[in-house]
C-alpha cells in the first residue's frame, strides 16, 4: 500500500477537501512543488492558479485557487486559500464573464474596480478556466 499525507484545502467561506493522498501540487511563488508524505516541514505563500490532489490509487482532484497559504507538516498538508474550487464546481460561463470584465476595466483603467482588484480577478478566473480545461482533458482519458 502507497504511503499518504492527509490533505486539507480550506478557504474563506468553507473546507473544500479533507482526506489521503499520495502527492499535492501546488503553485508556489516561486514555481511548483509537489508534497509527498514524509516531506520536510515548510510554509510557502501561493500564487493564484491550481492545486492537484493526488488520491491513494491514482485518482487526480483539481482545484482553482485564488492564492493563500502552504503548510506542511509530517502529517499533513493545508492549503488555506482565500478562494478556493473544485474543477467540477466552475461555472465556466460565469468565469468567462468575470474574465472579460477584468481584461477590459485593465485596458481602459475602469474606476468602477481598482487595478488590484481586476488584476486579482483576471488571476482568478484564468485558474478557473485552466482547471476547467485540465479536468475536461482528464475525463477524456
Amino acid at each position: 500500500m502507497a504511503s499518504t499525507i492527509r490533505c486539507d484545502i480550506v478557504s474563506a467561506e468553507q473546507e473544500i477537501f479533507h482526506g489521503e493522498a499520495e502527492l499535492v501540487v501546488a503553485t508556489g511563488e516561486i514555481g511548483e512543488l509537489g508534497i509527498a508524505p514524509k516531506h520536510a516541514p515548510l510554509i510557502t505563500r501561493l500564487k493564484p492558479g491550481k492545486v492537484v490532489v493526488t488520491l491513494p490509487g491514482g485518482e487526480q482532484l483539481d482545484f482553482a485557487i485564488s492564492g493563500g497559504i502552504l503548510e506542511v507538516q509530517p502529517t499533513v498538508v493545508t492549503v488555506l486559500a482565500d478562494t478556493a474550487v473544485r474543477a467540477q464546481d466552475i461555472d465556466e460561463a460565469a468565469v468567462r464573464a468575470a474574465k472579460e470584465e477584468a481584461e477590459r476595466i485593465l485596458s481602459k483603467k475602469d474606476p468602477k474596480m481598482s487595478m488590484e482588484e481586476a488584476q486579482s480577478q483576471l488571476a482568478m478566473s484564468i485558474a478557473q478556466l485552466s482547471a476547467l480545461e485540465r479536468l475536461r482533458k482528464n475525463m477524456k482519458h
